[in-house]
């Protein structure tokens, strides 16, 4: 639900919809906060304003993301509280060099970080084979790696299982939306699923032989398979830490495993 801070929805409307979309009832938020069913009943519809701390406490209750927390608080008359600071100011400086520990760690297997649109905020240098034979228009900055990924030009023409892959791409593309109702995020989603449909057709049902959807690549001669996993920071209060996230990629097979080892001069 982001938007400007000069277009600012009344903070009980804005509570009221966060609590909808986690589709919980006044009775169970109220509960999980520890205030009276009445009073947020009071609060959604605008007849009390909360305090500080009750924004705060009902936005930790919805999960509500840090910079529509600001959001909120602003609706309710108070000050925002959290930061967002530019990844390249000097203050930023141990959270770069703990997210390029972690790249470096990760050679020589691919690993990227990526904002809340998925934009390239860093990589290894084992990341730079997911970009081989992309477009260059899709290589410029800022670098949508869901956008690289997809696009005709960009990875899908080297994904084995495209039709697999987008479709679990996309379904959690969806569910990001679901959550933040970014509109944004929306429009992205929008234009990913608008990229033509893989000529293998749609996406086959789960087999049930498989415990994690693959990404299959080839890579000149060779069929490489991987899986991923993604990192966020445990307790950020900045913005722009809250919404990095570092997304590892292993390979699936003994096979990919050597050639990276190979390719990376290990």
């Amino acid at each position: 639900m982001t938007t400007s801070l000069s277009d600012v929805r009344p903070v009980g409307e804005q509570l009221r919809a966060w609590r909808q979309r986690r589709r919980m009832s006044q009775l169970e938020l109220a509960s999980d906060a520890g205030v009276s069913t009445r009073h947020l009943s009071f609060v959604e519809t605008g007849r009390s304003l909360p305090s500080r701390e009750m924004v705060l406490r009902l936005s930790e209750h919805l999960d509500v993301p840090l910079r529509d927390r600001n959001l909120l608080l602003v609706a309710a008359g108070f000050a925002p509280v959290y930061s967002e600071t530019s990844f390249e100011e000097p203050r930023m400086d141990s959270v770069r060099e703990a997210l390029r520990q972690v790249l470096r760690g990760h050679e020589p297997f691919p690993a990227v970080v990526v904002d809340r649109f998925w934009n390239l905020i860093e990589a290894n240098a084992a990341a730079a084979l997911f970009m081989e034979g992309a477009s260059p228009e899709l290589l410029e900055p800022p670098l949508n790696v869901l956008r690289l990924s997809m696009h005709p030009e960009g990875m899908a023409r080297n994904i084995i299982n495209l039709a697999e892959w987008r479709a679990h791409m996309i379904d959690r593309v969806r569910r990001h939306v679901a959550l933040t109702a970014d509109p944004a995020l929306a429009q992205l989603y929008r234009e990913l699923r608008e990229y033509p449909e893989p000529v293998e057709g749609p996406a086959p049902p789960p087999s049930g032989g498989e415990v994690v959807v693959p990404l299959r690549i080839r890579s000149g001669e060779a069929e490489l398979s991987f899986f991923s996993t993604i990192a966020t920071f445990g307790t950020p209060v900045d913005i722009t830490v809250a919404e990095l996230a570092i997304e590892a990629f292993y390979p699936a097979d003994a096979a990919t495993t050597r050639f990276l080892k190979e390719r990376g001069g290990w």
